[in-house]
């Protein structure tokens, strides 16, 4: 039995800015745009991984949520504190320079780290941190 990543999820207040930021800063592409019951779904995905997608998602994507749950999620996306993905790349340090200038929001410079990766981390408009590594050599 074989088991892969299909796909995951990140919430996102703001399609749009999460488009420009996933899109245009990350290198992304888009692969579906869909609005349901006044919600959206943007699924984007790395050219180089076309069996993997992410999703951005409202933030409670769930037509049965109360005002009270909406609400709570929202602020915990403001406040950063839902996760987001982990990125690899070949070569943090170019990747990191790519983004930054491209405006996106630095949380940590590229550093190694002791569990064996190099790594950056960037917010995403909508406040996720999202962390970008790759392996160090040995």
């Amino acid at each position: 039995m074989d088991i892969k990543l299909s796909q995951c999820f990140i919430a996102v207040d703001d399609h749009d800015k999460a488009l420009a930021f996933y899109r245009d800063a990350l290198g992304l592409e888009v692969r579906n745009d869909v609005g349901f019951e006044g919600m959206r779904w943007v699924t984007v995905g790395s050219p180089s991984q076309p069996d993997v997608e992410i999703v951005l998602e409202p933030p409670l994507a769930d037509p049965n949520a109360t005002d009270a749950d909406r609400q709570a999620v929202a602020e915990l996306l403001a406040k950063g504190m839902l996760r987001g993905v982990i990125f690899r790349t070949d070569d943090v340090d170019a990747t990191f320079e790519r983004i930054r200038a491209a405006g996106g929001e630095v949380l940590q410079e590229p550093m190694d780290q002791p569990y064996g990766v190099r790594d950056c981390a960037f917010r995403d408009p909508a406040g996720n941190m999202l962390r970008f590594n790759q392996p160090r050599a040995k």
